[in-house]
């Protein structure tokens, strides 16, 4: 039986996309769980548009994911921490402190798309990249200064 599937399910296919099961898997299970839909001249043509739609709105947000890369990579933000000797810190710079000095800066990025290789725990001048979609990563430059005793 051909049916359009409606979610992504594993193994079988992505949303969309139009694909031969046998018939007890799709009476019993596919079509009472709202997962698929027979596959019809019509419903086929009402998913070509959807999926049409569907690539304009990732080819939009892929753009505009691009600009904010490229805007993340001529930027550079600079967090001050307290630090001892040795120039190391009294704790470590997280991902959370890399997305407020970027906030601080108007940029607003999500603390889980920062990825840190490995923790920030000294002074310096660091690369940390910044996932914002699967295929756009962006190089964000991290400066960690000594914070002023206010003593």
């Amino acid at each position: 039986m051909k049916l359009i599937l409606l979610t992504n399910i594993p193994k079988l296919g992505k949303a969309g996309d139009i694909v031969e099961v046998k018939d007890g898997y799709a009476r019993n299970f596919l079509i009472p769980k709202k997962l698929a839909l027979a596959a019809t001249p019509r419903s086929i043509q009402l998913a070509q548009q959807k999926r049409e739609q569907e690539l304009k709105k990732e080819k939009a947000e892929r753009e505009k994911m691009n600009k904010l890369a490229e805007e993340l990579s001529k930027t550079s933000c600079t967090i001050s921490a307290l630090a001892g000797k040795e120039d190391k810190l009294f704790g470590e710079i997280t991902n959370k402190d890399i997305a407020e000095a970027l906030v601080a800066k108007g940029l607003e990025i999500d603390k889980k798309k920062i990825e840190i290789e490995e923790p920030i725990r000294k002074l310096g001048v660091y690369n940390v990249k910044v996932k914002l979609c699967p295929e756009v990563i962006a190089n964000l430059r991290v400066w960690v200064i000594k914070k002023k005793d206010e003593r």
